[in-house]
């Protein structure tokens, strides 16, 4: 069960780093301001995301395919994990 919690996470770290590069290529394509700001600033990101969502709605919408193999990988959490 520990590979496929680690396959899992690995799948959606590939998956969220992937399109969260494509998200910032999208931001500087925009303007030098927003790719320094979506690289340096909390939360632009986000403002990003809602100002430009018609550029950014594809790529912001297929990196939530990570969620489900995060949720996965929680549930198949090697036993005392958490244990002190």
């Amino acid at each position: 069960m520990e590979i496929i919690f680690f396959i899992c996470l690995a799948i959606a770290a590939v998956i969220s780093l992937v399109y969260g590069i494509i998200l910032m290529i999208k931001a500087f394509q925009v303007s030098i301001w927003w790719g320094l700001g979506y690289l340096f600033i909390p939360f632009v990101q986000l403002i990003f995301i809602v100002v430009h969502w018609q550029i950014a709605k594809d790529p912001f919408l297929k990196s939530l395919i990570a969620i489900p193999f995060i949720i996965i990988a929680m549930l198949l959490l090697p036993e005392g994990t958490f244990d002190q």
